[in-house]
């Protein structure tokens, strides 16, 4: 059985909190513009240039480390529904998203001290596409819902160094399906899908709490990989 999800209008929030520290390599990137921590559109001007970086990371940024940027892979995903021994349970393996790099900060909220700068960030994403291979028991709608099978659905310089990343999200629309029904049942395919999507928002929210966990994890990666090899002066000039 195959499975997709597509994700409409993800509204993330992310929080950082960074210690700033006298470490690492300087690699330059030429299309961040510095800063200054005295300017009074300081947020604006951050906010510029993390899109800047966001629309170059869609093509990759091999001298980060990232000559692809997509797909985004996360391990493991689980939901659980109901209980007892026929309780709806699915794993969700090698959750492929795509659509990542499109995102958009829309907003930006900063804090700077000499040793410490935090940062809030509202991200806009317009579509993600994901797909999984998921192995599930358990009854769903009534019928048996076991199987497995594939889910869409320079030294010297200062750098910053992640202290705490908490982050949130939420999505406006979500479009779940199953394909290749076990036996090509084609009556048990059409009421999967409808049940699905008719209860696409509630299985989110089974989800969420895994799926958030392992996104800060992804990203708690990608943002001390990212600020240990791009200088604070690269983000912010005093």
């Amino acid at each position: 059985m195959k499975i997709f999800i597509n994700l409409l209008c993800a509204a993330i929030s992310v929080f950082f909190m960074c210690g700033v520290k006298v470490d690492g390599k300087y690699r330059g990137l030429e299309f961040l513009e510095p800063c200054s921590r005295s300017d009074p559109d300081l947020e604006a001007c951050l906010a510029r240039s993390a899109n800047a970086l966001s629309e170059h990371f869609r093509h990759g940024l091999p001298q980060l480390g990232y000559p692809e940027v997509e797909p985004i892979v996360l391990d493991e995903v689980h939901i659980s529904l109901g209980g007892g021994p026929d309780g709806y349970k699915a794993q969700f393996r090698d959750v492929a998203a795509r659509g990542v790099s499109a995102l958009r900060v829309t907003g930006l909220r900063t804090r700077i001290t000499d040793d410490e700068v935090q940062l809030q960030l509202a991200l806009h994403i317009p579509k993600i596409r994901a797909n999984a291979k998921y192995r599930s028991s358990g009854k769903l709608i009534l019928v048996q819902a076991s199987g497995a099978g594939d889910y869409w659905g320079e030294y010297g310089h200062k750098y910053l160094r992640l202290q705490q990343l908490k982050m949130d999200f939420s999505v406006e629309n979500i479009k779940m399906g199953v394909e290749n029904v076990h036996d090509g049942n084609t009556i048990l395919q059409a009421a999967l899908n409808l049940f699905i999507n008719s209860n696409s928002q509630e299985l989110l929210k089974e989800m969420k709490p895994d799926l958030r966990r392992k996104l800060v994890q992804v990203m708690t990666s990608f943002v001390e990989k990212l600020f240990a090899q791009v200088p604070y002066d690269a983000w912010i000039i005093d």
